[in-house]
């Protein structure tokens, strides 16, 4: 059973891996408020080395983080405690589940950072801020284990994302920002009448004692699609997945890198905490809905990034289709399908994040994203032919690649369940190789037709910087998959015995208890 294990002999690890990139943001507010007018310059030429070396640290970090953690343990480690406020604790851990997106996401960050330099031109210490105040509060979401401190980390997170689309971002930024706050923030609203009332019923914000409480069947319902309203929307599922392609177009590359990367895991991670766990009951009864609609993703979605024009939105598109991957695994509610959908969540951070910094290479060459202005790049740009024919090989999930691992552990699990979904779910593959290549062919071959592509260079040094890491996750998670499973592994045989005996509690009269 999911339960709380030896606090680490570090006891204030996890606070640390999670607010040293705010003490980051403050260093660099700091700076500019104390600096004199003619100081500020020198504030903003600094301020990416400053929160590059803070999200570097914080990823040292989070790698001691893990030589503390025991894979083998299932229960919450380097677990934290502390008197908050009105009652409530503050409450940190990890399991095997959570300790890995923190790591996904303090591994990505430095890279936005690299992304970033030279491509962000005004406000720039504002910028380098919001991201680093973003990343606590993620790290935050999935350190969390009081379900207050969750919402409001799941919460504020909206916020630096909303600016860093609405300041920073493309042309019609200004609506894409609204889009996404408006349709992340109805979805939450739900989710909080159903914090509420989950707290008023189990008298308790303890999420590894709500773990631990039987739910009567008919509130598990009504608390089930309170939560779905806010990870449906998160991850995001399909017919609610409208504001990612637009704010994927208007955000700034590394504000696609981290949306993709990490913020859509939000959604997946909190099916895998609460939902499953916690309305057993009510997740095998809407687990038919939630294939319906993770098929029709996968496939409409898929055909819909086929006829996309600007490459940008092309990826955005094929995330919800990935997403719903992830969602059929979560709901097959088995072992190789919990697993699948974690390491395709993993997976999808590290590949989507490369496909958006892809973009970015060329973008910030030639300010276009449409994929009829290029053409022949291999001719110009052979390394980076290489480097997007990996992460495009990878996207489509071929063997050896992490891409692979995660889509056929969940369709396999979608196969023990129903065979029709895993055959819808299957054509999503196939569907994916076709917009995923013919991408790559209209970008990357041909002949080069545009003039203004005579005079583009290939990779520079530190955009090597940036995709050499994500190529060695993508074919280390892909050869040895065992790295990540191994991990998982004993926190998903936990969580399914929470499952099993949820379900096992069934009965026509129902009833709540501790």
């Amino acid at each position: 059973m999911l339960g709380v294990s030896e606090v680490s002999n570090l006891p204030h690890l996890l606070s640390l891996v999670t607010f040293t990139p705010a003490i980051g943001a403050l260093l660099l507010i700091l700076f500019k408020a104390l600096a004199r007018s003619d100081d500020r310059a020198i504030v903003e030429r600094n301020a990416p080395a400053v929160a590059l070396v803070t999200s570097l640290f914080t990823f040292a970090l989070s790698i001691l983080m893990l030589l503390e953690f025991n894979p083998a343990d299932p229960g919450f480690q380097l677990v934290e405690e502390a008197n908050w406020f009105a009652g409530f604790q503050y409450r940190m851990g990890v399991d095997g589940i959570s300790i890995l997106l923190v790591l996904l996401t303090t591994f990505l960050m430095p890279l936005c950072f690299i992304a970033s330099m030279g491509a962000i031109k005004t406000r720039v210490t504002e910028y380098m801020v919001a991201f680093l105040i973003l990343e606590t509060l993620i790290i935050g979401v999935f350190c969390s284990l009081d379900i207050v401190m969750f919402y409001i980390f799941f919460e504020a997170g909206l916020i630096p994302m909303y600016l860093i689309i609405g300041v920073w971002g493309g042309d019609n930024k200004v609506y894409a920002a609204f889009k996404f706050f408006l349709y992340t923030l109805l979805g939450s609203m739900l989710m909080l009448i159903a914090v509420i009332a989950m707290i008023m019923v189990a008298g308790t914000s303890n999420i590894v004692e709500l773990l631990a409480f039987d739910f009567a069947p008919g509130l598990q319902t009504w608390l089930w699609l309170g939560f779905f309203a806010s990870f449906a929307v998160k991850l995001p599922m399909w017919p609610v997945h409208t504001w990612l392609p637009d704010a994927h177009v208007q955000a700034p590359t590394a504000g696609s890198v981290i949306l993709a990367g990490v913020l859509l895991k939000l959604g997946g991670y909190g099916f895998i905490r609460f939902s499953l766990p916690m309305f057993p009951l009510a997740s095998q009864f809407f687990a038919p809905l939630v294939f319906v609609l993770s098929v029709i993703a996968i496939i409409y979605t898929s055909m819909v990034a086929f006829r996309q024009t600007d490459m940008k939105k092309l990826i955005a598109y094929s995330s919800v289709a990935h997403m719903g991957f992830v969602t059929i695994g979560l709901f097959a509610m088995n072992f190789i399908g919990l697993q699948g959908a974690i390491f395709q969540m993993l997976s999808h951070g590290v590949i989507s994040g490369a496909l958006f910094l892809i973009v970015g290479v060329v973008y910030e060459r030639m300010h276009t994203r449409e994929i009829a202005a290029y053409g022949g790049l291999v001719h110009r740009m052979p390394v980076y032919a290489a480097i997007f024919m990996v992460f495009t090989m990878a996207n489509v999930g071929l063997p050896g690649t992490s891409g692979f691992i995660g889509e056929i552990l969940t369709l396999v699990s979608a196969f023990k369940v129903n065979t029709w979904v895993a055959l819808g779910a299957t054509t999503g593959v196939i569907f994916s190789a076709v917009y995923a290549l013919h991408l790559y062919r209209a970008v990357i071959f041909g002949e080069m037709v545009n003039d203004k592509l005579a005079a583009i260079t290939d990779i520079t040094r530190k955009e090597m910087l940036m995709f050499a890491p994500l190529i060695l996750a993508t074919l280390i998670m892909g050869v040895l998959p065992v790295l990540v499973t191994d991990i998982t592994g004993p926190a998903v045989e936990a969580l399914m015995e929470r499952i099993d005996a949820g379900l096992a509690l069934a009965a026509p009269t129902g009833g709540a208890g501790g």
